[in-house]
């Protein structure tokens, strides 16, 4: 038995001291990978801009990259597009998402709790590709009945879908920001004599405002990083205007049309899928920072 002990710490001994390099390992490919990612992305970017002016990018409002002529190559329309797109799924996804993690944390019984959570939680398991057939199918039509003038591929269609997508993102987060606010402020508020809604309203919400507003800003910069629903629904005509009625193009989608093979190998367009990717990834880290800004602005300890 003694053997046996000795024998079995020293197998536990040498696991104990592999398992830390292991985990340093994983780290480090993590870490590895994405910094791959930002450098591929910044090379041919650059070289993207070896051939197409950064002012002429900046500032362009044309983005024609496909014209007989060297193209134009100005990122402002498919900006253009990507904004109007999350902006609509903003103005869906937060007044519904953050109503419903109020109701959740606030109102519900654990029992309808337990019913509802996982229903939203299928939303955020839906493919997107299917989300992107249902805005065409489903949803285009049902709003060309109230908008006749809504083109077949418009920004409103999937703008409304993403929203319905990324809801449970905001309601599961923000219900965790809600749930972690002490009962004892609740206590105290309605001892006071305040209803159940000026609780939830007045002193709950603003305790958990800062996982709250990194809910949104995550929900947000998952809007602006969508492919598919906006590559089905949103259309490919790349346009600087603020009518979500007609046909638009994303930089999302503008990546899905250029990977399919529209463009040779080494050509400017196809370097200019780089430049737009960048544009994009610059886009998702201002969001993710501010995110955490808020996080650590507004952060209330307990």
């Amino acid at each position: 038995m003694i053997q046996a002990k000795k024998q079995k710490r020293s197998t536990s001994s040498m696991i104990e001291k592999f398992v830390p390099y292991l985990l340093l390992f994983v780290a480090v490919v993590s870490v590895l990978t994405t910094l791959g990612i930002v450098l591929t992305l910044v090379f041919e970017t650059f070289t993207f801009f070896g051939r197409v002016s950064i002012v002429e990018f900046l500032t362009s409002q044309k983005w024609y990259p496909f014209s007989e002529a060297q193209g134009s190559y100005g990122i402002l329309p498919l900006v253009s597009g990507t904004l109007k797109v999350t902006l609509i799924a903003a103005i869906v996804a937060v007044p519904i998402g953050l109503a419903s993690a109020i109701f959740l944390s606030e109102y519900a019984s654990d029992k309808t709790r337990r019913f509802i959570k996982p229903i939203l939680e299928v939303l955020a398991g839906i493919p997107t590709i299917v989300y992107g057939f249902f805005a065409l199918t489903f949803v285009t039509p049902m709003l060309r009945e109230i908008i006749p003038s809504l083109e077949i591929f418009n920004a409103l269609s999937p703008g409304i879908v993403i929203g319905i997508m990324i809801i449970p993102m905001i309601a599961s987060l923000s219900e965790d920001a809600l749930v972690s606010v002490p009962n004892s402020m609740r206590e105290g508020a309605l001892a006071l004599g305040s209803t159940k809604l000026e609780v939830s309203l007045k002193v709950v919400l603003p305790a958990a405002i800062s996982g709250i507003m990194a809910s949104i800003v995550l929900a947000v910069s998952r809007a602006i990083g969508e492919t598919m629903i906006v590559a089905v629904a949103g259309g490919s005509t790349p346009n600087l205007n603020w009518d979500v009625t007609s046909s638009i193009q994303t930089m999302t989608a503008y990546i899905v049309q250029i990977s399919q093979g529209d463009a040779g190998y080494q050509t400017t367009i196809y370097y200019s899928i780089y430049a737009v990717g960048f544009t994009l990834f610059l886009f998702t880290l201002v969001m993710n920072l501010f995110a955490q800004y808020i996080s650590r602005r507004f952060r209330e300890e307990y």
